[in-house]
């Protein structure tokens, strides 16, 4: 498969690398390689990736995972990002998931790059 080929696809991510829990529960387990390629283009504002741009979907997800999803952020940045002042929390929601997201994208991203490389 070539590279435009790859990024282009609606493949699950974990059926492109070839293994399971690559994709964080707090994000779409069918979450495709074209998505991830969009949301590395213009971000989940794009509307790339509309469950973190949603005030009801990133508040319910945040209600559930919100955790995990600063921890994950914590982890990648080794902090946590305050968000806009006087944000509302649909805004808080979307803010911090949409950065998780983002994230998590550019790690899948470098990684199939490198499976390019090989």
């Amino acid at each position: 498969m070539t590279e435009q080929e790859i990024w282009n696809s609606d493949q699950c991510v974990t059926d492109v690398l070839g293994f399971i829990g690559t994709v964080p529960h707090w994000i779409d387990q069918d979450i495709g390689i074209s998505t991830v390629a969009s949301i590395m283009q213009g971000g989940c504002n794009s509307g790339a990736y509309m469950p973190a741009v949603t005030y009801y979907r990133a508040l319910a997800i945040m209600g559930n995972y919100g955790d995990d999803v600063l921890d994950y952020i914590q982890q990648q940045l080794g902090e946590t990002p305050a968000p806009s002042a006087g944000e509302s929390w649909g805004g808080m929601a979307c803010h911090y998931l949409s950065l998780a997201v983002e994230l998590w994208a550019g790690n899948i991203y470098y990684q199939l790059e490198s499976l390019d490389d090989e």
